[in-house]
């Protein structure tokens, strides 16, 4: 009854009938008793809403805008499929409203710009194309067709700068941007070069600064990726940057200019500029040499001249003909070349041996002689054969030795023979040094292993330290001992040596 008297008295109350100039902020206690009224009408506790006229409203009473009713869900099957159906609920026939909607649309275009043509036809703006088949008398097929096709493909791209690019996202909600991500197409940066000393490459920005080839003697112009910075300043990225900071230094001496503002006055200020600067330049050296002189030393001829050097490219095949390029002039020397004296058929200087110059043809170390061809081979060999025969015979017919010269050999034997017998001593005595030394390396030895045997049996705790032992190179008898005395596990007699 409460709510049934405050609906009945909302209608005659004055605070409720709100001018349209001066509306009122619904506090929360009216939004809070709105909603009770509404449920009260509802269960059928509270009168209907009325007019202005004090007509019932509502398709209730009136009989229009009749909701439909609520949609029932239908029951899932509790499977693994059924509770994951993203499809349920789904009415496959509200997609054709929607494919009605736009072919009514493409439909509207289409006749539009028929209108279009047909009072451009009419008022004389468009002519028909004089092509080759309208002069013969015959129409083009699908004509008509083509030009929408040409229509729509001018609609698409009207609103090509609106797609994403592949791999961005931008909800405006969030505010998030995605990182532009690469096509799987595309070889990884981290890829192109696995040697670990090669380019750093940053897994969080997935950037690579540096060049990853530049260890492996390539051109940067002619691998397909050479690092960011490659591309940072590359093409009119240098001339941009040179042209801010000239923009940042006229500013700063009082000239107004301002890339983004006046791009043009500023781009003719940095022209004259740099006129002006190498015009100075040009004065500043004409003044140098003419004070002080030296202008013989700057016009020295270029460096190709200076060292024999160029950057031509030439490349050779595996026999040595050249494939691109070109070859190498030879280098003329001030001496004759290829000069063959009399009837030679080869150069002097083409032969030598045992020290001695001639020619190949004929073996002949004469440089004014005829040539002989393979006789003269012959005969050069044949004394050649003659000369390594006469020193046996020498031999043969050698002198006999004088008394003297028998008596100083066999002192020279005497003194061979005590001077092997001194060595032999001397070893020995060595030889008795070093067993010596080993004995007692070996004792020491024993005795270290004899004191690391009685450490490892007192307690931790118990143990002394070490910081007062002698640091110091072994000796090679010391570490023969050691080898001797070491204990091997893979020696079958290791577990007989304690007894």
């Amino acid at each position: 009854m409460a709510s049934g008297a405050v609906a009945s008295a909302a209608p005659a109350g004055g605070t409720s009938d709100v001018s349209l100039e001066e509306p009122k902020k619904m506090t929360r206690e009216d939004w809070r008793k709105k909603k009770e009224l509404e449920e009260q009408r509802k269960l059928g506790n509270a009168p209907a809403e009325v007019d202005e006229e004090g007509k019932k409203v509502g398709a209730k009473y009136t009989g229009m805008n009749i909701a439909p009713d609520e949609h029932v869900q239908p029951q899932l099957m509790f499977d693994y499929d059924g509770k994951r159906d993203r499809w349920n609920g789904y009415n496959p026939e509200e997609h054709m409203k929607i494919v009605e909607e736009y072919s009514k649309v493409d439909l509207a275009k289409r006749t539009l710009k028929a209108q279009k043509l047909q009072e451009e036809l009419a008022s004389g703006k468009l002519e028909q194309v004089n092509s080759p088949r309208h002069q013969w008398g015959e129409e083009e097929p699908n004509s008509q067709t083509e030009r929408d096709h040409n229509s729509e493909d001018e609609d698409e791209d009207k609103y090509a700068d609106d797609i994403d690019m592949p791999g961005q996202n931008f909800d405006s909600k969030r505010r998030i941007t995605v990182r532009n991500l690469r096509i799987r197409e595309d070889i990884a940066k981290y890829l192109r070069n696995l040697d670990p000393n090669s380019a750093y490459y940053d897994p969080k920005t997935r950037a690579m600064r540096e060049n990853p080839y530049a260890n492996t003697g390539k051109n940067p112009d002619e691998v397909g990726y050479a690092g960011d910075n490659f591309v940072r300043y590359t093409g009119d990225t240098i001339s941009m940057a040179q042209t801010q900071l000239f923009a940042w230094e006229a500013y700063d001496k009082g000239s107004e200019v301002h890339l983004q503002a006046d791009p043009t006055k500023l781009e003719l200020l940095y022209k004259s500029f740099k006129v002006k600067k190498e015009d100075f330049k040009a004065q500043q050296k004409e003044s140098i040499l003419e004070k002080y002189g030296g202008q013989e030393h700057l016009d020295a001829p270029p460096a190709e001249l200076l060292l024999a050097q160029t950057e031509d490219y030439v490349e050779y095949s595996r026999h040595g003909t050249v494939i691109k390029g070109q070859e190498k002039a030879i280098a003329c020397s001030k001496y004759e070349e290829d000069v063959k004296i009399n009837n030679h058929t080869c150069i002097w200087g083409s032969y030598w041996k045992e020290g001695k110059w001639g020619y190949k043809c004929c073996h002949s170390f004469v440089k004014y002689s005829y040539c002989t061809g393979e006789a003269g081979k012959e005969i050069a060999n044949a004394e050649a054969g003659l000369l390594e025969e006469q020193p046996g015979e020498e031999e043969h017919m050698a002198k006999p030795k004088t008394l003297m010269e028998i008596h100083q050999e066999k002192q020279k034997e005497k003194k061979k023979k005590k001077h092997k017998k001194s060595s032999n001593s001397d070893s020995e005595g060595e030889e008795k040094k070093k067993q010596e030394k080993l004995k007692k390396a070996l004792n020491a030895e024993e005795a270290r292993l004899q004191h690391v045997k009685e450490l490892l049996q007192l307690d931790e705790r118990k143990r002394p330290y070490n910081s007062q032992l002698e640091a110091r190179e072994p000796t090679e008898e010391e570490m023969e001992a050691y080898r001797m005395k070491r204990q091997r596990p893979d020696d079958p007699m290791a577990s007989f040596l304690g007894q």
